[in-house]
């Protein structure tokens, strides 16, 4: 017993507990390290205004007319969001920072969970050894720094519609009884932000009838019950506060990482045409749905969701780099396809390394070299980095086939390995961070999902929107420069 294992380009993980314990510390100690000293820290300026805004409220103001002193920024959400707040009045500042992290902490695991778990069984890895690197990773992705650090939402409400997701898929095989609540997440959240409520979109569109059903009552209910406790705060976002884009920031600001933010830059200082957005919007949509019923005909709901939430930050007139946390549940899906190719194969390191690509990106704050001049060449492809990467995962986003089928899509230019014709083939575990050795992990059929659109088309792999269909062969054995405008809450 050596107390490692090593993987194939040479790594070596520990085996033993007292290996991993020590590789954990040291990596969370880095990372902490890290977070303290290197990237721009955003003071709680969203938690702020969630806090000012609540207080202002009890002591009789009007939610909207609340605005952070010295600034144009306040309340952007709808009034439920307001509603579900409250309780901060019943603490101090520290203790609302105290709970924000604790609450964002607790999402970030349950999105781990239901982003990792499955692969991370899968895979046979030491289940508390891979969450805690795993756990170490994601907390340097700048969508998840930025969220932690304004004090947002949004980890909160991804984790609300990823239990929804697996509650569809993982869930309904695990705890049936569960799965007549699907629908309840992605209900709140929607409630509270407008965008998740793309989300009904997708259950509507792969024909999840129950589960689109109940997330519209949830959304309807909360918003109703939100009307009956402050009337008036109601009819002033539903009429003026959501259109009113001056209280988010200016749309041309380098954190806007949207398809109008795209547009907004070109068009600096003039207004980007909403004709131009509008028919973007619309080619996005169709690419969205076409892409989604296919996901959900392999019986891929994990996939069908991540592309959902690439959807979610592209037409959202503003996505700020926080709100990129929706990118998160497609990475997942990169890597877990990687994952699943054959060891050694030419598909899995091209799947493995694209994600890494991505990952790095997403940690690197490069749009922010360009946060005071946008122009040029450079300018168009930096400054939007993040929305050409949200861009190829739409069009590009591998979708597993879990009922058996043997082929599985891949990125771009990736050679496929299908396995037998007819039964899916599972490779090899390789030897990675917890692994004792390798071992063969019999596929498993899984039923594809009640009422999910075209399931006839299970019985065929699915491919690239730009690939055709080959014949069976056997499987192969850095910090921002300057200090970025504040969100302004929009979340």
């Amino acid at each position: 017993m050596t107390g490692n294992s090593v993987t194939g380009n040479g790594f070596t993980w520990p085996t033993s507990t007292r290996g991993r314990l020590l590789l954990v510390l040291g990596l969370a100690a880095a990372v902490g390290l890290f977070l303290a000293t290197v990237p721009l820290h955003r003071d709680w300026f969203d938690l702020g205004v969630y806090y000012g805004t609540v207080d202002h409220w009890t002591d009789s103001g009007r939610i909207y007319d609340y605005l952070v002193p010295g600034t144009h920024y306040g309340f952007t959400y709808p009034p439920f969001a307001a509603l579900c707040m409250l309780p901060m009045t019943l603490v101090d500042w520290p203790s609302a920072v105290a709970i924000s992290l604790l609450l964002n902490a607790s999402a970030g695991a349950a999105i781990l969970y239901c982003s990792a778990g499955a692969a991370i069984r899968r895979q046979g890895w030491s289940t508390w050894f891979a969450f805690a690197v795993a756990g170490c990773l994601f907390a340097l992705l700048e969508p998840v720094r930025d969220t932690i650090s304004f004090g947002q939402v949004n980890l909160l409400l991804l984790a609300l519609v990823l239990i929804d997701a697996w509650l569809l898929s993982a869930g309904r095989e695990r705890f049936p009884r569960l799965a007549r609540f699907a629908g309840i997440g992605i209900g709140i959240a929607a409630a509270i932000k407008l965008t998740p409520a793309v989300f009904i979109g997708y259950l509507l569109v792969t024909r999840r009838w129950r589960a689109a059903a109940t997330a519209t009552g949830v959304a309807t209910s909360a918003t109703l019950l939100a009307l009956w406790v402050a009337p008036d705060a109601s009819r002033v976002y539903w009429t003026e506060a959501m259109w009113n884009t001056d209280r988010v920031g200016s749309l041309a600001y380098v954190s806007n990482q949207s398809w109008q933010g795209v547009l907004a830059r070109l068009s600096e200082p003039d207004a980007p045409s909403r004709t131009v957005w509008a028919l973007g919007v619309i080619v996005l949509l169709c690419l969205w749905a076409w892409r989604v019923r296919r996901a959900a005909a392999a019986g891929d709901e994990q996939t069908g969701f991540a592309l959902t939430g690439l959807l979610a930050c592209l037409i959202s007139p503003v996505t700020w780099v926080h709100h990129l946390v929706w990118l998160l549940p497609a990475l997942a899906v990169l890597i877990d396809t990687g994952l699943r190719a054959a060891k050694g194969g030419q598909r899995r390191r091209r799947l493995l390394r694209w994600a890494v690509a991505i990952y790095v990106a997403l940690c690197s704050s490069v749009v922010w070299l360009w946060s005071w001049d946008a122009t040029g060449v450079d300018g168009f492809l930096g400054s939007n980095t993040y929305v050409w990467i949200t861009l190829g995962l739409l069009l590009a986003l591998p979708v597993r086939e879990t009922v058996g089928v043997a082929e599985v899509v891949e990125m771009p230019g990736a050679a496929e390995v299908p396995g037998a014709a007819g039964a899916a083939e599972m490779p090899a575990v390789p030897a990675v961070p917890g692994a004792a050795g390798p071992a063969e992990v019999p596929a498993r059929r899984c039923p594809p999902p009640e009422g999910s659109a075209t399931m006839d088309a299970c019985a065929h792999a699915t491919e690239y929107p730009w690939e055709s269909r080959q014949p069976p062969r056997p499987a192969s054995p850095t910090p921002p420069a300057s200090r970025p405008a504040p969100s302004g809450s929009d979340g």
